[in-house]
């Protein structure tokens, strides 16, 4: 049967026809250093206490539709009232579904760029307009542009993501707490995506009330070490909580990632070994990245943008790729012309990397 037997195929909304997914290469090395994801799995305590777990699951029954064992377990380790958490499959799905609950079609959403892809992405897939903005000199945000952008184009919500991906920049308690001020006057809500929280000295986290329109997402993939589970939270108002349940679909959790998410919480001592090990590594690749007259931001995440002193900053990243190294090409991406971004590995990786930056360097 020919298609004009068959009729007419559906089409692709016209405002998505051409938009790619969102992605990062896959390409096998022996040192990947390209997702941000933890250097070490997690401990074997952990693995342990999860398949005793499994054996005590009912399959034929749905799972906590309303999640309330995890959410009075992460409230707990956040200092919380589980009212005020809201689980759901990885940060982006949390993030998804605060589109689909504040912004959509006829509302607009903004942004500061360079920041993180998925959030102008998944506002354009919900149906809102998105706006994105450049920072400033070296990708700060000051207080003042931020006000200005909010007072301009009047979103329904704002996205802060700090520390900041790809740039691994902190925002200060001051530039936060203005754009929230300048987001309720007006009438929007405030996204604070600390996925890398962990890694930094301050949350958001700090801020949140009743009172004020903020959502601090995070995330279980990095500073946990179960990017593999998929198992994301936000911090936020009680109402904001309850608006969300309107869009989450029903059982979206299943009763293994659940009970994965509770067992975590009880190897937070683990979990702080790996941050402090990984906020050491940092400053030594760090260190090191300057004396081979590369430009480093200041990184407060588990991850380095950097700038290499050659014109080809595509041709380092495929000459690491020869040398079974893998990182992050950024160059490519507006505002970060010539700029590479490298996740802090293992000490063992990050000797490889540092070997084959310098030897490549040296060959420039």
């Amino acid at each position: 049967m020919t298609n004009s037997e068959q009729g007419t195929r559906p089409t692709v909304r016209a405002d998505l026809a051409a938009m790619s997914g969102y992605h990062s290469p896959q390409v096998r090395v022996d040192v990947r250093l390209n997702t941000n994801e933890s250097p070490l799995g997690p401990p074997k305590e952990f693995v342990e206490q999860v398949l005793a777990e499994a054996k005590q699951i009912l399959w034929h029954r749905y799972p906590d539709r309303s999640a309330v064992a995890l959410r009075h377990a992460v409230g707990a380790a956040v200092g919380q009232s589980a009212s005020r958490i809201y689980c759901a499959n990885g940060s982006n799905e949390v993030l998804q579904n605060l589109l689909m609950t504040y912004a959509g079609a006829g509302r607009t959403t903004l942004t500061f760029e360079p920041t993180y892809a998925l959030h102008s992405h998944l506002s354009l897939t919900t149906g809102s307009t998105a706006v994105a903005l450049s920072r400033g000199t070296d990708f700060e945000l000051s207080a003042e542009s931020a006000r200005e952008a909010v007072d301009s184009h009047q979103p329904a919500v704002t996205f802060l993501c700090s520390p900041n991906n790809p740039t691994g920049m902190l925002e200060p308690r001051s530039t936060v707490e203005a754009v929230l001020d300048a987001v309720e006057s007006a009438g929007g809500l405030l996204v604070v995506d600390e996925a890398y929280g962990e890694f930094a000295p301050w949350s958001a986290t700090e801020l949140v009330d009743e009172s004020r329109s903020l959502a601090v997402v995070k995330t279980y993939s990095k500073t946990w070490a179960m990017a593999g589970v998929r198992l994301g939270y936000m911090i936020a108002p009680d109402w904001l909580v309850k608006a969300m349940e309107a869009v989450t679909l029903p059982y979206h959790l299943d009763s293994m990632k659940q009970a994965m998410g509770i067992a975590a919480l009880d190897h937070g001592e683990a979990m702080t070994a790996r941050v402090d090990g990984v906020k050491a590594e940092r400053n030594r690749v760090a260190g090191r990245l300057a004396e081979l007259d590369c430009r480093v931001w200041p990184s407060a995440a588990n991850f380095i943008l950097f700038r290499p002193p050659v014109e080809a900053p595509t041709d380092i990243w495929q000459r690491l790729v020869d040398r079974s190294v893998l990182i992050r090409d950024t160059s490519s991406w507006r505002g970060l012309e010539g700029c590479l971004r490298v996740t802090i590995g293992s000490t063992t990786e990050n000797s490889v990397f540092l070997a084959a930056m310098a030897d490549i360097l040296e060959q420039s």
